[in-house]
């Protein structure tokens, strides 16, 4: 009870207008609204959400009357005359309170379908998240290889220059040729991967999958408030997930209520028409009273609840669906919050690797390709060891890029664990 007391509170105050951030990335944000307005799980789901507001005036509504037409085939002889033909009306009224019981059912059934559409629009906001950083890593790593290719360039020109000058090998000038190579290999991985990547964001947005992304570049990384007991807080209000857990307790309270009361007794109001023939004469020379006058009557009728072991049966399976769908809710928040306290963990160690490698690895790297460099142009070293140290910068650089985007796509992924944007910290 006082799990539900919290929920509603929590409900009551509703969740957050924007319930997703682009830290300042417009076009990231355009692609998401593209994203929500044209993809068709969205509009599925929005599709289910609007048919179940349409199931509750349908609940209200009285059952249709029913009209029957009866010719006899065999007049029924009465003192009046013989009955040739019979018009009724009947109109179902159900027992007391039950079609208000069924309106607020359906109602609760919208609001979970509600929920669940919000839930589908933070899933596809999730996936054009994660296509849109990957997208951005890619071609942070695409600018690097490149890079990477004119310094391979720079030093076969070195080398071939200190063979001409014969302190060289010439096999330092195919060692590098052969790294060039290598080099315009992995460009064409990572060419293939965006491909993909872009394919798979325009499937998003429903456009055609060879309509063109171009360069996509990672935003500035976002300084989080990462509280763990705020962000479950915000959780508890904002997910549509664990709201939708709280709506279906609702519903399956509205379910019990209705179940406790379907054994009320439903009514069948009638108006019935009897068309009698006039005889045209007299029985004993007597006229008879009323000859040919039709007949009209008025029928109440009632169901009898005899058989309540089906209703008992019915409540029986209402109460177990209530007891479910509490332990749902209860399922639903203890796995937001594991979600949140891995993904916190998570943005917290990529934000010391990304602090270590920008403060100290990525410095260090350039300054030993530069002396490197020097010292192999004077003839002080060989072609492997500033190969070596190449290749340490261009994995740094890449890491450092990989990073970034993992930086950002488990904040993406703790919004969707809250759904809510994730607070960030005061600036000073």
């Amino acid at each position: 009870m006082f799990i539900q007391l919290v929920a509603a509170m929590a409900l009551a105050v509703g969740t957050p207008s924007d319930n997703f951030a682009t830290h300042g990335d417009e076009r990231l944000k355009a692609l998401i609204e593209d994203a929500l307005e044209a993809n068709p799980r969205v509009l599925r789901a929005f599709a289910d959400y609007q048919a179940a507001r349409h199931r509750g005036p349908q609940e209200a509504a009285l059952p249709d009357p029913t009209v029957s037409f009866t010719q006899f085939a065999r007049t029924v002889e009465t003192r009046v005359g013989p009955q040739q033909r019979m018009l009724s009306v009947s109109q179902g009224i159900p027992g007391l309170g039950k079609r208000a019981a069924k309106s607020q059912l359906a109602s609760k059934s919208a609001e979970v379908h509600d929920e669940l559409y919000s839930a589908t629009r933070a899933q596809i906001v999730l996936r054009v998240k994660h296509a849109y950083y990957e997208l951005g890593y890619l071609d942070r790593a695409l600018a690097k290889t490149r890079e990477d290719e004119a310094l391979l360039e720079h030093f076969e020109e070195i080398a071939r220059r200190r063979y001409a000058q014969g302190f060289g090998l010439q096999a330092d000038s195919l060692r590098l040729q052969a790294q060039i190579m290598h080099a315009v290999h992995r460009r064409q991985q990572i060419l293939g991967r965006r491909v993909e990547l872009e394919a798979a964001l325009n499937s998003l947005r429903d456009v055609p999958a060879d309509a063109e992304i171009s360069e996509v570049f990672l935003p500035n990384l976002p300084d989080l408030d990462l509280g763990r007991e705020s962000l479950g807080a915000i959780g508890r209000q904002a997910r549509s997930e664990v709201r939708a857990a709280f709506r279906r307790i609702e519903e399956n309270e509205k379910l019990v209520h209705l179940s406790k009361i379907r054994h009320r007794p439903d009514l069948t109001l009638g108006l019935a028409w009897g068309n009698i023939r006039a005889r045209g004469a007299q029985i004993a020379g007597t006229p008879v009273p009323g000859d040919g006058k039709d007949s009209y009557a008025v029928s109440v009728g009632v169901t009898l609840p005899l058989f309540r072991r089906k209703y008992d049966a019915g409540i029986r399976e209402a109460a177990e669906r209530l007891h479910a769908a509490r332990l749902a809710y209860r399922d639903s928040t203890s796995m937001m919050d594991a979600e949140i306290r891995s993904l916190s963990f998570r943005i917290e160690n990529t934000e010391r690797q990304i602090r270590l490698f920008e403060s100290t690895l990525v410095p260090q790297a350039e300054q030993a390709l530069e002396s490197t460099l020097a010292a192999y142009a004077s003839g002080t070293i060989e072609v492997t060891g500033l190969l070596d140290i190449q290749r340490t910068l261009l994995d740094v650089q890449l890491g450092l890029a990989r990073l970034q985007a993992d930086y950002l796509k488990a904040v993406a992924d703790l919004e969707r664990a809250i759904g809510a944007a994730v607070p960030e910290e005061a600036q000073s």
